[in-house]
């Protein structure tokens, strides 16, 4: 029996009928990436001793009839921007190479108080600046579906490992898409969820207005089971709601009929492939044949969210990446004849061309003489792509469409050519920039076998209805089959 294939609540309701322990389910995942690992490069860091004794310590306690969280001993891996006590958190960077927390990231204490069975850390683009996991310092990660192609980024460690079998569920960081697309790329369920209804404490910052944690699954149970374990109001974190969150498990539903559903005109057009296309419509066909409601729907600045997006992140990359200067912490470079030296040699040595870029972009829209014109109009566009999200969200209760332009490309093929990499965003930054809930599903394979993603989003704390309507198309469909057949 392959445990590693299973979903998590296939997993934990095995757990508590007694086919397999807790340690099983570890060891089958484990082996699993002694066998694959070399060719997938899905982890940095390895965390075997500890993984090991909490799967034993959750066996001894449901041997005792103790009550464990539903997640109780499922093997998560976690992506390497996110703060893990005592075990190495490098965001893919030589700045940070060596970097082992003190504390842990308030999803990972979640995690923790839920007995989950942490793997290690997964490989993601230098500190989540990327599309494609190319920009890393420690390795390259492969899309398990062909290993010649790109997972997707910046989190695509974290969808090749659940692609892959590496993971059960992983957790992965959302600032303009570096969920949903690498799920969308390697097949497998992203879910980003509103921003501020996930604590972003100890996440290491991007672009804090619009960074958000997620995760990663093989089925929108997974997912939901997963959210409802990390969501919340946090103290520790400034942005996050204060509010009630509903049991997103307790009430996932199975049924379109009444579903009213847009269709986002702008991100039908030209550049996107035509099975993209297809595949996509097919989903929208089968909701209206079993009772949703379809209606096109325009948001006209939505073609200015990739300009808006660019200059906003930037400009907070700029200001949050400042720290990184070789003084309290991180990579120092070795010669330098004063401190402006060693500030310009640890940061010319540390970054990656990636991160620096985004860097001088940042601290160009944030100058004296150009923030008006570049950072100050990019904040009111980001206000009214805001405002036309919300004025359509009252005529319906999701949008649809490709979380991504195309399949997975060729490794090396679009690494110099950062214009044509950004644009894998072009779908996914908005949700991003309006704050809102959006979710990648497999829903097809193109010619060469390639996974294709469908977007759906909602409006602000609106997950149930939002997972609700992924959860009745993976059930109109028969579910998803995310694993690898080559590897």
């Amino acid at each position: 029996m392959k445990l590693y294939e299973k979903t998590a609540s296939e997993l934990s309701e095995m757990l508590r009928r007694k086919k397999c322990s807790a340690l099983e389910i570890y060891e089958d995942v484990s082996n699993r990436i002694k066998s694959v690992e070399d060719k997938v490069g899905a982890y940095i860091t390895l965390s075997d001793e500890t993984a090991r004794k909490k799967a034993i310590e959750v066996d001894e306690a449901l041997a005792k009839g103790e009550e464990l969280h539903p997640l109780a001993g499922i093997p998560i891996g976690i992506k390497d921007n996110i703060s893990t006590k005592g075990i190495r958190t490098s965001c893919a960077s030589k700045m940070l190479e060596n970097y082992i927390p003190p504390f842990n990231a308030t999803v990972v204490e979640k995690i923790n108080n839920a007995d989950m069975v942490v793997t290690g850390k997964l490989n993601m683009d230098e500190f989540a600046m990327g599309s494609s996991t190319e920009t890393s310092y420690m390795k390259k990660t492969r899309n398990p579906h062909d290993l010649d192609r790109v997972p997707g980024g910046s989190s695509g460690g974290s969808a090749a490992a659940v692609a892959a079998g590496e993971a059960i569920l992983t957790l992965g960081s959302d600032t303009g898409g570096s969920i949903r697309q690498p799920a969308a790329l390697c097949g497998v369920v992203g879910f980003k969820p509103t921003y501020g209804s996930v604590s972003r404490y100890g996440l290491i910052a991007f672009a804090s207005s619009l960074d958000q944690i997620g995760p990663i699954g093989k089925s929108v149970k997974d997912i939901a089971m997963l959210q409802d374990i990390i969501s919340g109001y946090d103290k520790m974190d400034a942005t996050s709601k204060n509010m009630e969150y509903p049991k997103l498990t307790d009430n996932l539903t199975v049924n379109a009929k009444g579903l009213k559903i847009g269709i986002l005109k702008e991100y039908f057009g030209e550049g996107v492939d035509d099975s993209v296309k297809e595949s996509v419509y097919k989903v929208v066909k089968l909701f209206e044949e079993n009772g949703a409601e379809i209606k096109e729907i325009s948001i006209p600045s939505a073609n200015f969210a990739m300009s808006t997006y660019y200059i906003i992140s930037s400009a907070e990359a700029s200001s949050n990446l400042a720290r990184f200067d070789g003084v309290k912490y991180g990579y120092r470079a070795k010669e330098y004849d004063s401190l402006i030296d060693m500030y310009e040699n640890t940061r010319s040595e540390g970054f990656g061309d990636e991160v620096k870029r985004r860097i001088m972009l940042g601290t160009f829209v944030l100058s004296s003489g150009f923030y008006d014109a570049y950072y100050k109009k990019a904040k009111i566009m980001q206000k009214r792509i805001s405002s036309e999200f919300d004025n359509v969200f009252k005529d319906i209760d999701i949008i649809i469409s490709p979380t991504v332009v195309s399949t997975a490309f060729k490794i090396g093929e679009n690494i110099d050519n950062p214009v044509k990499m950004y644009y894998n965003d072009a779908f996914t930054v908005t949700a991003n920039i309006g704050g809102l809930p959006a979710i990648s599903l497999p829903c097809a394979k193109d010619e060469k076998n390639l996974p294709i993603g469908l977007q759906l989003i909602g409006k602000k704390f609106s997950e149930q209805t939002l997972l609700n309507a992924a959860y009745t198309y993976e059930n109109l469909c028969g579910g998803f089959n995310v694993h690898s057949q080559i590897l």
